[in-house]
């Protein structure tokens, strides 16, 4: 029996196209939710710059790719970016190469500079744009998550100097740079285990390349049509994109409402 749905929400929960949530799915939700089924957030963004989910209620956020998890103002788990990788990564701009790139933090994000990719990507997500801010202000402050505007060809050096990191790639202009550990599947964890749920009850949407931990550890992992193959293959159903009703035909199919 499910009593739990994890969704993300860029290219799941919404649309890249319209940048909202489709009305069948806001009405899988309702009929989630009459059903007594907990309905969560799973998404690498901040709190901050959940800004495209209009009056939606849930029951919990799982936010920063797992490092930030509370429900309502609980904070059931958090994962911060150790302090030396932090500056590392900011002698290396400072003395190597500099690229675009939002340090987030607990309460807010801000950028040291911003470029015609983070325009386009930002245009993209419909995300709102931090303050633009000297970098060597983040200097003995907590880093939860570096969202940083690299190429996969840039990689590989960089993730050298962020020793303690991971990178979750979902689009080729960036990556959304998290401590080692963190992820949807640990976030998804502390949830279940702060409501008392188990995995085995729970159910994940997803689309992109840090949803696949997520996808592969959930009871049933559901990958949306708009996502990629190598996504879709860890995935246990596929189904239509988000722009053609495919939360609301995934939870009709599997029998969760």
């Amino acid at each position: 029996m499910v009593k739990a749905v994890f969704f993300d929400i860029d290219g799941t929960l919404v649309s890249f196209k319209t940048h909202e949530v489709p009305q069948s799915t806001i009405e899988a939700l309702d009929m989630l939710r009459k059903k007594g089924i907990k309905v969560f957030i799973a998404t690498g963004r901040h709190f901050s710059s959940i800004n495209n989910l209009g009056d939606l209620q849930f029951d919990g956020y799982v936010t920063l790719n797992g490092g930030y998890c509370f429900a309502g103002d609980k904070v059931i788990y958090k994962h911060s970016i150790p302090d030396r990788d932090v500056e590392a990564l900011i002698r290396y701009m400072e003395t190597e190469e500099s690229f675009p790139c939002a340090f987030v933090r607990e309460k807010d994000i801000y950028m040291n500079y911003k470029d015609e990719t983070v325009e386009e990507i930002f245009n993209m997500l419909n995300f709102p744009e931090p303050p633009i801010r000297p970098m060597n202000e983040i200097r003995g402050e907590t880093v939860y998550q570096l969202v940083s505007f690299f190429t996969a060809d840039q990689e590989k050096k960089i993730m050298q100097i962020l020793s303690h990191c991971e990178s979750t790639r979902w689009n080729p202009l960036f990556t959304d740079v998290v401590p080692a550990g963190s992820s949807k599947r640990i976030g998804i964890d502390k949830m279940l285990e702060y409501f008392r749920i188990p995995l085995n009850e729970c159910v994940a949407f997803g689309d992109g390349g840090n949803d696949v931990a997520m996808l592969e550890h959930a009871g049933i992992g559901v990958a949306m049509g708009n996502a990629e193959d190598d996504v879709k293959r860890y995935a246990d159903y596929v189904t239509d994109s988000v722009d053609e009703d495919g939360i609301f035909k995934a939870l009709k199919h599997l029998n969760i409402i």
